[in-house]
């Protein structure tokens, strides 16, 4: 006999989305998630609807790393789940705790060739901590705790977790007594210790060190007064990431960004804090920490272990294993080991100077267009220290990279996944909404999400988007010009009207061509947010990432210049 008392398991997904402190959920209708949907919208949880699957859940990436809480996307079946496909894996790679709700046939129809019928979880599961149909509504309460606490990183690397909920399932009642509150309950991230010995063997290995070096990740998120007494105590110089800008004040004197190659070069300890050592990082390898020995330090051992093994390895988190090991270094360091940070941070210091003094200054393309650098000239008039600032594309994003001054800074990450501004903006806009919020997108990258700028303006989302038009994906374009006896095929573009497209969805936009003009069009741009600024660009300017092959893929490594020092290396 069917149970008719009870909650509907719809109605049981949002108990517990209610339970976790969810305020928003981001996705796209579709009758096979209409249940749960109208549930969201009877408890008055905000849904943020959007063009496409994909930019839903940059969204809940933003979100989740904007809040430190869990980003919630919910999809129907079919196009709306493989339409998510790139975004999830962007999340997996960039270690951010999603869940993505999908819909699916009901089970009395599995194998029939129903609607939007296709083996999802198959999909998803080499690119999610786990994939899975959820088949018991009994169940429902304790699979969907296990979901998010995959998601949240609860003895794993955080990163997406998709589950399906067959409509038939949605529509099932579930008796009260078969709902335990310690499912519903908040969960407390786990702290783990790290190891008294491990922590003081670390400790010798700084002491040893005349050239200590500490490299921070997404891991490191929130741990930034332990990291300073670190680098206070240690004396180590200290490089980011775009994982973890603005846990160190950019005024402290380990900062020696400008100077990351020497650094890496130079550097005799590592100590690198929950972040992997990938291609951006040389992937650890000899030829670009030459003199290195390592310490690793992370909650789990996809950031301890890849690569390069440390000397020592605290499987700890790491806001604990930074205090234990502050606490048992020596309050000052010796005077080799700051001479040496201190000559990187001088150095370090001019170069900014002198990069930031150049960006007003950039000369015109041999088209008489403006310089990419002109934009972040402007930037830096309009911009707070309390800005967010987001970076799309792949050639604006190298100048961005160096021209963005934001201490909370996203882009499109070690995926390199284009595409991700304009729903990270309106993201950061909802999440933030007493904050300027800024994304400075190539054309290219704009036009693969160009028309959630509708969702911007439904959703009132008040960021302003900087559309750097130079009509082509440059980089390759170089490349091609450069390398393939100037075959330039597939990578031109028109110099398109963006600012004509954002009026007709109802925002205020502007077309700019002088570099003067540029200030004065952002301040009105951010006073009438949300906005766009089509920004028209030279096809001249050449990034540093062009100039250091990224576009040419060398063998070994991501840059040629390390290339070269691995070949040297395997040569010898």
């Amino acid at each position: 006999m069917a149970l008719t008392t009870g909650r509907t398991a719809a109605q049981l997904v949002v108990d517990f989305l209610e339970a976790r402190g969810v305020d928003r959920v981001f996705g796209l209708q579709g009758g096979h998630i209409q249940l749960v949907w109208d549930q969201l919208a009877q408890r008055g949880i905000r849904i943020v609807d959007v063009r496409d699957e994909g930019a839903a859940v940059h969204m809940a990436h933003a979100h989740a790393v904007l809040t430190g809480s869990l980003g919630v996307v919910m999809v129907t079946a079919g196009p709306g789940v493989t339409n998510c496909v790139t975004a999830i894996a962007n999340a997996l790679i960039e270690r951010v705790p999603l869940l993505l709700l999908g819909g699916c046939a009901p089970g009395l129809q599995e194998d029939l060739g129903p609607l939007q019928g296709i083996p999802h979880t198959e999909i998803m599961r080499p690119i999610t901590r786990e994939a899975r149909t959820l088949r018991a509504p009994d169940n429902l309460a304790r699979d969907l705790d296990k979901a998010a606490s995959l998601a949240l990183g609860d003895g794993c690397a955080p990163g997406p977790v998709y589950v399906e909920i067959p409509a038939d399932v949605l529509r099932a009642r579930v008796h009260p007594k078969l709902v335990l509150a310690e499912h519903l309950r908040p969960k407390s991230r786990r702290r783990l210790p790290p190891d008294s010995d491990a922590v003081v063997q670390a400790a010798r290995l700084v002491a040893a060190a005349r050239r200590p070096l500490v490299i921070t990740g997404r891991g490191a998120r929130g741990c930034g007064p332990e990291l300073t007494r670190v680098l206070d105590r240690s004396g180590a110089a200290y490089l980011d990431t775009q994982e973890s800008r603005g846990l160190v004040s950019v005024e402290h004197g380990a900062v020696v960004g400008a100077l990351r190659s020497r650094a890496m070069q130079e550097a005799d300890l590592v100590i690198v804090v929950g972040r992997k050592l990938d291609y951006q990082l040389g992937y650890g390898s000899p030829a670009v920490f030459p003199a290195a020995r390592f310490v690793r330090i992370a909650d789990n051992t996809e950031e301890l272990r890849d690569n390069r093994r440390g000397e020592v390895e605290l499987l700890a988190s790491p806001g604990l294993a930074l205090a234990r090991l502050a606490a048992v270094l020596p309050d000052l360091p010796p005077a080799e080991v700051l001479a040496w940070r201190d000559g990187l941070h001088g150095e370090h210091l001019r170069r900014a100077a002198r990069y930031a003094e150049s960006l007003a200054t950039a000369p015109p393309g041999k088209d008489g267009r403006m310089h990419p650098n002109r934009i972040f000239a402007a930037l830096r008039e309009v911009l707070g220290p309390d800005a967010i600032a987001i970076a799309d594309g792949g050639d604006i994003l190298s100048f961005a990279r160096m021209g963005l001054e934001a201490r909370t800074y996203l882009d499109a990450g070690a995926f390199g996944c284009l595409g991700v501004g304009v729903p990270f903006g309106i993201a950061a806009a909802l999440a933030c909404p007493g904050r300027l919020v800024v994304v400075v997108t190539g054309d290219g990258a704009f036009g693969i999400n160009a028309m959630e700028i509708d969702s911007a303006k439904r959703h009132d989302a008040k960021a302003v988007f900087v559309v750097a038009n130079n009509a082509a994906w440059n980089i390759e374009r170089l490349d091609q010009e450069m390398n393939y006896e100037g075959r330039v095929v597939g990578t031109t573009l028109e110099y398109s009207d963006y600012a004509a497209m954002a009026r007709a969805f109802g925002l205020h936009a502007e077309r700019v061509e002088a570099p003067d003009a540029l200030a004065p069009a952002l301040r009105r741009a951010f006073a009438a947010a949300p906005a766009l600024v089509d920004v028209v660009l030279t096809q001249d300017a050449m990034s540093s990432d062009a100039n250091k092959g990224l576009g040419w893929v060398p063998d070994y490594q991501a840059l040629t210049a390390w290339d070269e020092a691995e070949r040297r290396r395997r040569a010898e």
